[in-house]
């Protein structure tokens, strides 16, 4: 099955996530398919930018988003709660 879901970047206590589209066999940080955007929490306020229209042919395609996924598209206004 392929979920969508973040890859972390950064330095130790400085997080930076990748919203990538990976198997979900491959570990957290390993291989994945396609990147679809980028989340930093560090920014105040944070930054949210995911590709909208490949986010939606993704999970046209079935990618599931995990939770965190989730929030941030509905955050970011891709998806309606």
């Amino acid at each position: 099955m392929v979920k969508i879901r973040l890859k972390r970047m950064g330095m130790k206590k400085k997080p930076f996530y990748r919203v990538v589209v990976a198997d979900e066999r491959s570990p957290r940080d390993g291989r994945f398919i396609e990147e679809i955007g980028y989340y930093d929490p560090m920014k105040n306020p944070s930054v949210i930018n995911i590709d909208k229209e490949k986010a939606l042919d993704w999970m046209q395609k079935g990618a599931q988003p995990t939770d965190s996924v989730r929030s941030l598209l509905k955050r970011s206004g891709i998806i309606e709660k």
